[in-house]
């Protein structure tokens, strides 16, 4: 068997934590820091958690975005 063919051993599914079981390096922070950021003619905000708000064009609307993430 060529080298470039050699199948590679895979761990099954269930040995690969899910990044939603909430089995991450500690607990979710409760302090949600957002900022915005730009993306060329976008801005959008992006919250210490890990959440990220959709690209807009307006700055307003972007931070409207963050606060309605903060707020629930």
């Amino acid at each position: 068997m060529d080298p470039q063919n050699r199948a590679l051993a895979v761990p099954p599914v269930t040995a690969v934590p899910s990044p939603l079981s909430g089995a991450a390096d500690g607990p979710a922070p409760t302090d949600h820091t957002i900022t915005t950021t730009e993306r060329g003619s976008f801005c959008l905000a992006v919250c210490s958690c890990g959440w990220q708000g959709p690209a807009r064009r307006s700055r307003d609307l972007a931070r409207k975005d963050a606060e309605r993430h903060r707020a629930g």
